[in-house]
């Protein structure tokens, strides 16, 4: 069957719409990357403890883990368009809220709630490209779009260094709310969801919201559990903890009987099946890879070099920063080895 040739893009450029998402992507990754140096002047600013405020990190990752995987079925029951300038807007309010958080609950509550709403653009910024550009230019197309994604961990800790050493940690976040207000008004400007789509959105809206309850429960429960398990195992000499055992336990049988349940089900909340393809299923495990070192790197440098070694925020993300360009390095080789065949599988 032939590819999408365009679709979403409509009356302006693919490129224009390449810019778009790509921006807001780079936003989402960037505010997981940037906040982390700042983690010791929150919790200083917001009288916790170095390990209470981890929670600003986990928090916004539990809740994103969990949106990532059903935001495909979001974006078809919703509308795309609608889904992906949802998902701007909610980050912008809710890095609002994380900007102006009075304490550490609120803010920890803010963050999983800026996790919900960030979840959804980067998968969706990708599909949107993929029915934009024909296959021939999308090697091109998504090289673009990984410039923005792995420059924002590259030039976030440095940026957010040089943010909380001269003004202060809150404007990481608030800086999130102009940006957001200008990339929610483009987008409404340049995007158009493609006829499949459509077509599928009004089939499921006529059939009614036929939500799997149970698919979802599972998911929340597994992935928060052992999004909670990772990051807090090394505090809790892992499983000397009955609590960390509790949560490996409780992760390892939701997220068993929720691929059980989901390889079952006719319309999964999560497509299991689609890993029935090697090229998508290799895919996926490079990203965990890819996502395994980054963000961990990410996470921990900071903290290590300032609370031990006495960095200042900016130099703990100069520290960091380095990493990101050599990846941006590979990315023009990245878009030259792409296939460029004109015709879908």
């Amino acid at each position: 069957m032939r590819s999408v040739q365009t679709g979403v893009a409509g009356k302006f450029s693919p490129w224009l719409v390449a810019v778009t998402v790509g921006f807001a992507a780079f936003m989402e990754v960037l505010d997981i990357s940037i906040a982390n140096v700042a983690l010791q002047h929150i919790a200083g600013s917001l009288a916790a403890s170095a390990d209470e405020s981890t929670w600003v990190l986990t928090s916004y990752l539990v809740t994103n883990a969990i949106v990532l995987p059903i935001s495909g079925w979001l974006a078809s029951m919703i509308g795309r368009k609608r889904y992906f300038i949802g998902c701007i807007i909610g980050f912008s309010i809710t890095s609002l809220l994380c900007g102006t958080a009075p304490s550490l609950s609120v803010m920890i509550l803010a963050r999983g709630l800026q996790g919900i709403t960030g979840g959804g653009l980067q998968p969706n910024a990708q599909a949107i490209l993929a029915d934009t550009f024909p296959p021939a230019r999308r090697g091109m197309a998504f090289a673009a779009y990984g410039i923005a994604v792995v420059f924002a961990p590259a030039i976030g800790p440095t940026l957010g260094g040089w943010i909380t050493d001269n003004l202060t940690w809150r404007w990481v976040f608030l800086l999130n709310v102009p940006v957001g207000i200008l990339l929610s008004l483009l987008a409404g400007r340049v995007l158009t969801d493609p006829p499949e789509l459509v077509a599928q959105h009004n089939k499921r809206l006529r059939a009614g919201l036929q939500l799997d309850y149970i698919g979802l429960a599972l998911l929340v429960l597994g992935m928060g559990a052992l999004q909670i398990m990772l990051d807090k195992g090394q505090e809790d000499d892992w499983f000397a903890s009955a609590f960390i055992t509790r949560l490996l336990i409780v992760s390892a049988v939701s997220l068993v009987a929720f691929v059980i349940w989901e390889l079952r089900r006719a319309e999964p909340i999560v497509d299991l099946r689609l890993l029935a393809d090697r090229n998508f299923a290799v895919g996926n495990v490079l990203m965990f890879v890819l996502g395994f070192v980054l963000l961990a790197t990410t996470a921990l440098l900071p903290l290590f070099v300032q609370s031990l070694m006495g960095y200042t925020a900016t130099d703990a993300g100069l520290v960091i920063s380095p990493g990101g360009f050599a990846m941006l390095l590979m990315i023009r080789w990245s878009a030259r080895s792409a296939p460029r065949s004109t015709h879908a599988g």
